[in-house]
């Protein structure tokens, strides 16, 4: 196994989760704010796939996934949902409400795809090539991609926590 094929099958752990809990997620779930956090289950899932969407079409050059497959219309989140997610206010966090778990967890799953294809699609001396300068140390396209996976992982196990959190409270 080289590394490329540890990073296809790292990106493919958190849409593995994601969508092990997507049959448990209906909308009083999906969109609760377990302790009163701004950031429901629906938002985290927004988050990953966005995260993931727009670092991908950056290092591609290609169009995000969210336009290029209707994710934006079929969501339905006018223009907050757009962003990335980060830095949004508590009002910015709480308007991402999403009731389709299953349109939700297509876009993580389109999103991780267009990862793995891009993952695919290089060779193993590419992950050394420095693409952002504004870091110290420089981060090169491979931390970039470990930098995608960890944020996903972290993020889908924030929701798992949280669906467990919402069970328990219904």
């Amino acid at each position: 196994m080289d590394a490329l094929d540890v990073l296809s099958d790292a990106a493919l752990r958190p849409l593995q989760a994601a969508t092990a809990l997507r049959d448990r997620l209906n909308p009083r779930i999906l969109n609760a704010h377990p302790g009163g956090h701004p950031n429901s289950i629906a938002w985290l899932l927004w988050h990953i796939g966005r995260e993931i969407d727009v670092q991908v079409a950056d290092l591609t050059g290609g169009e995000q996934v969210w336009i290029r497959s209707g994710f934006a219309d079929r969501l339905g989140l006018g223009d907050v949902g757009d962003d990335l997610g980060y830095g949004h206010t508590s009002h910015e966090a709480a308007a991402i409400k999403i009731d389709d778990a299953q349109a939700l967890v297509s876009y993580v799953e389109a999103a991780t795809e267009a990862l793995v294809h891009y993952i695919n699609s290089l060779s193993e001396d590419e992950l050394d090539h420095i693409i952002d300068q504004d870091w110290n140390p420089p981060v090169t396209r491979g931390i970039r991609i470990v930098s995608i996976i960890d944020d996903a992982a972290q993020h889908i196990g924030q929701a798992a926590y949280a669906l467990h959190i919402a069970e328990e409270q219904a």
